[in-house]
């Protein structure tokens, strides 16, 4: 995984012509998420799981998308929108890969227990994380983003 990173970096170096700073890399991150890029931390995070699950193919897919957010972010600023032209271009252009936004990973035995709500348009559920869930308890609201009435919940899915 780090050799992927660091030959990512490699790679943006011969193309940009110009130095980078090597990110820390992270496996702690959990759920239905394969990576995340955290700018600000200079920070890769990575889900364990879903890695020692799909092996290769998620070294080959998730390690660049998550390594060109740092590099546009470093080239671009930070006003960017994240799966942005300059993101695809990197994605693109730079690594050779084909700039998907989503990953197709079973993240079922990765995913953490969802709380299912609900809100008052036809058949559409929200699944909401524990985090979440706990907030609701606490008195937060979450609304729907396209009838924006408050969440209810339904029922638990592990």
């Amino acid at each position: 995984m780090r050799v992927c990173v660091q030959a990512c970096y490699d790679q943006a170096e011969r193309y940009f012509l110009r130095h980078f700073p090597r990110p820390e890399v992270s496996f702690k991150l959990r759920g239905g998420h394969a990576g995340v890029a955290e700018p600000g931390r200079q920070r890769l995070r990575f889900n364990r799981q879903l890695l020692l699950e799909n092996g290769q193919p998620f070294v080959d897919e998730v390690v660049p998308h998550e390594v060109a957010h740092l590099l546009a972010y470093a080239l671009f600023g930070r006003r960017i929108r994240p799966h942005g032209g300059e993101w695809q271009s990197i994605m693109r252009d730079v690594l050779g890969c084909i700039p998907k936004t989503r990953h197709g990973f079973d993240v079922k035995k990765a995913a953490r227990q969802s709380f299912i709500y609900a809100c008052q348009c036809q058949d559409r559920e929200h699944a909401l994380t524990i985090i979440r869930h706990r907030r609701m308890g606490q008195g937060q609201v979450y609304v729907c983003r396209v009838c924006r009435q408050p969440l209810r919940f339904v029922r638990q899915e592990s």
